[in-house]
């Protein structure tokens, strides 16, 4: 079997059975389309975006009051991150995410089957095609989703909200698959964490944005077997909105000190206004700080 991690993207997963090593699509015995990781492939992928990232963003910064736990095969088994859909920069900034904290994983995501056609080499990324809005792209997210997570390795990133969708907006609303998804796999008594992630754009002293980051406290399958799907829904909105009510605490703060850097970009206008500046320090004798406003004295840069 051919092991990879795979990156990020909208809603529904799908699941995996024998993988041979020439393609990039296999089919279970339900005839379903599964995918697989290239792991050549996604390394050169995370490889080229640390770098894509870094010349966009002032920072990607996950926040240290997240969530920390073992989030192995063996204590947490398969895991659904569902997540807000803020931005553009969603499933990128969780590509991040996921060299952090979920090493070892195997990473899934869907992406609309329209667009997969255009993006063909997103499949040996472990993307997925699924129909929108119909009854049978519905099926199939369901069906392959708890398929995907009966292996206790595999881990679905789901933009639960199903568009973009911005931070302010209450009370959240996730799509209804996500509940029907955490209720099936309830009726196969299966074993699952259920991990809601935060993220908000924000500028505070530069240029360019920071992509912010906050992991939710988990929702145990085995917590709570008596749900039924809307119960689960209900249930997911109200964690995932009180860790982007938190996210959003800290965002207004402006402190780089509660956050984790995990990926730091340039700083600085740039331009003419720069080299002015860079002048300027030269001819006072002063060092040129590219930062637009420097930290309180003491505080560093991460």
């Amino acid at each position: 079997m051919e092991d990879g991690r795979g990156p990020v993207l909208t809603e529904r997963p799908m699941g995996l059975d024998r993988v041979s090593e020439t393609s990039s699509i296999i089919h279970d015995r339900s005839n379903i389309r599964l995918p697989v990781a290239s792991p050549r492939l996604l390394s050169w992928f995370e490889f080229y975006l640390r770098g894509y990232l870094a010349k966009r963003l002032h920072a990607v910064r996950l926040s240290k009051a997240s969530w920390s736990g073992d989030l192995s095969p063996a204590a947490a088994g398969p895991v659904v991150v569902y997540l807000n859909h803020p931005s553009w920069w969603d499933p990128l900034v969780c590509v991040m995410v996921c060299q952090k904290l979920m090493a070892g994983r195997r990473h899934f995501a869907a992406i609309d089957a329209v667009a997969l056609q255009k993006y063909k080499l997103f499949e040996r990324m472990g993307f997925f095609g699924v129909q929108q809005n119909s009854p049978r792209g519905a099926r199939d997210f369901l069906r392959v989703g708890s398929a995907l997570l009966s292996e206790p390795d595999a881990t679905v990133w789901l933009t639960a909200q199903g568009q973009f969708t911005d931070v302010r907006q209450r009370p959240v609303a996730l799509s209804p698959g996500v509940g029907h998804l955490a209720a099936r796999l309830c009726s196969k008594h299966a074993r699952a964490t259920l991990l809601p992630v935060a993220l908000e754009y924000v500028y505070w002293q530069e240029s360019k944005v920071e992509a912010l980051v906050r992991i939710g406290e988990p929702v145990r399958l085995e917590h709570h077997r008596e749900l039924n799907a809307r119960a689960w829904l209900a249930l997911l909105e109200n964690r995932l909105e009180v860790t982007m009510d938190a996210l959003a605490i800290e965002a207004m703060s402006r402190d780089e000190a509660r956050f984790e850097t995990l990926v730091q970009g340039g700083s600085g206008v740039g331009g003419i206004y720069d080299v002015w500046r860079r002048i300027k320090a030269l001819a006072t004798g002063k060092r040129f700080v590219a930062a637009h406003a420097e930290l309180p004295a003491g505080q560093r840069r991460q």
